[in-house]
């Protein structure tokens, strides 16, 4: 048990939307205090503009990102990375965790549903998939990439200001 199920057929795969409200996360994360732009994020990861600002909104109602207005405007993390686990990202851009009827809201028709070992099985994965992802922060995963700012195309120094011309 084990390494057969690294086979890609057997991986469990989570919505675009986590993947690139993840990404878009790390990307705020590298660019450190300054404002993260959506256009410069949606070019960095070769994804469109539309899709980066469909995931905000949940994102930003969550608190896991905060926007700034007007002309100078962007995003931002609200509070440290290390302080914003896998988790609290998957739960917010994941519809539903339900592996089984049986985790579902409403009638069930197994008559099983109180006595299934398979129901408690499921929860248990789940809860310990959860466990893992709650694990791991936003920060951790910039950290394990030390060239993220260049392979974002992330430049260090301060960004140029406008001029009030």
């Amino acid at each position: 048990m084990g390494s057969e199920f690294l086979d890609p057929e057997w991986m469990m795969r989570l919505t675009k939307q986590t993947n690139y409200a993840v990404r878009m996360l790390m990307y705020c994360a590298a660019n450190g205090e300054k404002l993260s732009r959506i256009p410069e994020i949606a070019k960095a990861y070769g994804v469109s503009e539309l899709f980066l600002f469909k995931i905000l909104q949940p994102l930003t109602k969550a608190g896991l990102v905060e926007t700034v207005r007007g002309r100078n405007g962007g995003v931002r993390l609200p509070k440290p990375a290390s302080e914003i686990s896998l988790f609290d990202v998957v739960k917010v851009t994941e519809d539903s965790f339900a592996m089984a009827e049986c985790f579902e809201a409403g009638e069930i028709d197994c008559p099983l549903v109180d006595s299934c070992g398979l129901n408690a099985a499921l929860r248990k994965a789940l809860n310990a998939f959860f466990e893992v992802l709650e694990g791991y922060t936003i920060d951790d995963l910039v950290k394990a990439r030390p060239q993220i700012n260049f392979l974002l195309g992330l430049d260090t120094g301060p960004r140029p200001q406008p001029s009030a011309a």
